[in-house]
């Protein structure tokens, strides 16, 4: 019989000053990750090493000049850049930031080449990694360029799962985004995300209100009863399970969150501070909508704690196991519709009698 190759895990090193190659160290020093998947981080092999002794990590580290050469078993590095880099731990620093972007067209195009199967990206430094080359608020935005389709901000655990109907935009430009065509193209997403991504067949998405208590009767606000109320009747019309607007404040406090597959914010913080306050360390940032899966922590640089061995990798690795699990889920989704009339069929099993 064929032995089935393992997953390959194409991981960007992020801010090389900040907690990002520490978070991918400690998850790979758990030599039973190399059951799950191959890991390729695409860095330097000398600057790995030197992050080894600085994160007091034993990882089997395997350096590999090429993507044919990957090796099971190991850490697998592959140089992006050959010259020596000055690290100083938590520093902003735009150099440091453009060996980070480096290290993410090139994770990003072994992606898009299928090289690797998923890509699972340590934290960036916002405001370091902008260039002329580089003028994107984050790594969604880039992939969204880079791979087909439509990229969402999904953050996710097993229990809660908190979709964006607009991610990195300034408070005073929410508003202006939240149109019916933005609403309805975002919901669909979310919704295909958890049919194929996720393996729910019929989906349950509760959807928070613009406005404080979403509006109160145009007290406080007119939009979600001119724009958001009116987008999710026709959502619903359409066969969609979907519910609300629901008042933002006291939606998670009451629990009613876990009625629902999903919850959808109409900003940022608005999703991500209730999701953080209850799944800090064990959230994953999945990019829904592309053609290609990536995922990555749920937390930052951390440049307070970067050099001192202290970084909580769990998010990290949550990271790297939600990315196996989407992309199985992707694949076996793949196969049941490839062929509508093979769905239902069920194979006969000769069974031998003693």
């Amino acid at each position: 019989m064929k032995k089935e190759l393992k997953i390959r895990v194409g991981i960007s090193i992020g801010d090389l000053n900040g907690i990002g190659p520490e978070v991918i160290l400690k998850t790979f020093d758990d030599a039973r990750m190399f059951d799950f998947c191959t890991p390729i981080v695409f860095a330097n092999s000398k600057l790995v090493s030197f992050y080894k002794k600085t994160s007091k990590t034993k990882t089997y580290v395997q350096q590999i000049k090429s993507l044919d050469d990957v090796v099971d078993g190991k850490l697998n590095v592959i140089n992006v850049w050959n010259e020596s880099v000055s690290i100083n731990f938590g520093k902003e620093d735009s150099k440091i930031g453009d060996y980070a972007i480096k290290s993410l067209v090139a994770a990003t195009e072994a992606l898009k080449s299928e090289a690797v199967d998923v890509l699972v990206t340590a934290p960036i430094h916002k405001t370091a990694v902008q260039s002329k080359d580089f003028k994107f608020p984050g790594h969604t935005d880039y992939l969204n360029q880079e791979l087909e389709g439509d990229s969402l901000m999904f953050m996710v655990t097993d229990e809660l799962k908190v979709g964006l109907l607009t991610d990195h935009v300034a408070l005073n430009n929410v508003v202006k985004q939240l149109t019916p065509g933005v609403i309805s193209q975002k919901i669909s997403t979310i919704h295909n995300s958890l049919i194929k991504d996720f393996g729910i067949t019929k989906p349950k998405i509760a959807v928070l209100g613009i406005n404080p208590h979403t509006g109160d009767n145009g007290v406080i606000g007119k939009e979600d009863d001119e724009v958001l109320r009116p987008t999710l009747e026709k959502i619903k019309e359409a066969g969609k399970l979907v519910f609300g607007p629901y008042a933002a404040d006291s939606f998670f406090g009451s629990n009613n969150y876990k009625q629902f597959d999903a919850v959808v914010a109409t900003y940022h913080d608005q999703g991500l501070i209730p999701f953080k306050t209850l799944s800090f360390g064990q959230g994953v940032n999945f990019t829904a909508g592309l053609s290609r899966v990536r995922t990555s922590p749920d937390h930052g640089t951390a440049f307070e704690i970067a050099g001192q061995a202290k970084a909580d990798h769990s998010s990290f690795t949550e990271a790297v196991f939600k990315a196996i699990s989407i992309f199985k889920h992707r694949n076996m989704h793949a196969e049941l519709t490839a062929n509508p009339l093979k769905k239902g069929v069920i194979k006969k099993v000769h069974v031998k009698n003693n």
